[in-house]
């Protein structure tokens, strides 16, 4: 049963793909161990016991401040040995930054597609480039199973700083919260906004000035970021409609990319005293799929922003609000996430 339910997730898909999916998901399930007694069973390593107790304490404030679900989800864990625990498929045609969009049972139309071996994700992309797709790869260090299971905590969420275990917590429970299926980027931009609004809160609340401003420092640099991307993607758009011949636009459309990279040095070098918050999203081959995953994670958090402070940081009001946004029509939903800031929040439009 429990495989039907997993292969049950995906709809538009050849049955290899079923398989991949479900022995993937049931591989994680057989492993997990519950964190509880498993603490104490690995004395042997501190550090990891440290995490444990520190996701325990993280699950309870995602439960009890930002009204997250109260479920079995992060209360097991699984050693996966790996450095990510799937790798998503994103593509765009070479001239355009819409990504290709994978229809699932479950979870609807989203622009990617994921597995749980490199190598298969490899051979999609491989063969989506063939037929002159820009393709991306990206690890994904959790996933979330929308409610369905009770997903585990997974090492790969251990590598980073205890913030950041803090923020995989958080988005992939706010997955459980509140998702529309088929709108990729008004389920991710919600996410995205409690898991940051969530880091700081929790890092207010537990005393941590030192992480906490490090947190805040890097929010700002996301925001300088953002505003380079969506310059990027405003003067793609512009070349693609442009009507040139096709190898002018791609010779301008490498330069375009080319100039990205290096305001982005720029930005580290001079804004960020060297340090490069955004390394990972450029350590590849940038082109209009990595644009259209970021943009996937990044677009409309300032729209939630807005909603929170309209109900006046009051969270169980703000996860009404958002779930009433949530039950808009396609295109005005889509309207309100991408509206300016200054007008988002006016409380009209419901």
């Amino acid at each position: 049963m429990l495989a039907l339910a997993v292969l049950q997730l995906a709809a538009c898909a050849a049955p290899s793909y079923y398989v991949q999916a479900a022995s993937g998901h049931l591989d994680l399930m057989r492993q997990r161990e519950d964190i509880t007694g498993l603490i104490d069973a690995v004395s042997t390593d501190p550090e990891l016991a440290r995490e444990l107790a520190l996701s325990v304490e993280i699950r309870e404030f995602a439960i009890t401040r930002l009204l997250l679900p109260d479920n079995g989800s992060y209360t097991q864990f699984v050693q996966t040995g790996q450095d990510a625990v799937t790798w998503n498929v994103v593509a765009a045609p070479e001239f355009s930054l819409d990504p290709r969009r994978w229809c699932f049972l479950v979870s609807g139309c989203v622009s990617y597609r994921g597995y749980f071996k490199r190598k298969d994700a490899e051979r999609l992309a491989g063969k989506l480039a063939a037929r002159d797709y820009d393709t991306a790869i990206s690890p994904a260090i959790a996933y979330s199973t929308l409610g369905w299971f009770e997903d585990p905590l997974l090492d790969t969420m251990f590598r980073y700083s205890d913030g950041q275990l803090a923020a995989f917590i958080f988005h992939e429970l706010a997955h459980q919260a509140l998702y529309v299926s088929g709108d990729t980027a008004f389920s991710e931009s919600y996410a995205s906004f409690i898991e940051q609004k969530g880091v700081m809160l929790w890092l207010e609340s537990s005393s941590r000035a030192e992480e906490l401003a490090d947190w805040q420092k890097s929010r700002q640099a996301g925001l300088q970021f953002n505003a380079l991307l969506k310059e990027t993607r405003t003067k793609l758009s512009e070349l693609y409609d442009s009507g040139l011949p096709k190898v002018q636009m791609r010779k301008d459309k490498s330069l375009l990319f080319e100039n990205l990279a290096a305001r982005y040095e720029l930005l580290v070098n001079l804004e960020w005293g060297g340090k490069s918050y955004f390394g990972g999203l450029l350590a590849g081959e940038m082109n209009n799929a990595s644009l259209a995953l970021i943009d996937s994670y990044r677009a409309g958090t300032c729209a939630f922003e807005m909603l929170y402070r309209e109900a006046q940081q009051d969270m169980a009001r703000f996860q009404r609000l958002a779930a009433a946004r949530a039950g808009l029509g396609k295109e005005q939903r889509r309207a309100w996430l991408n509206q300016p800031c200054e007008v988002i929040a006016s409380g009209g439009d419901l």
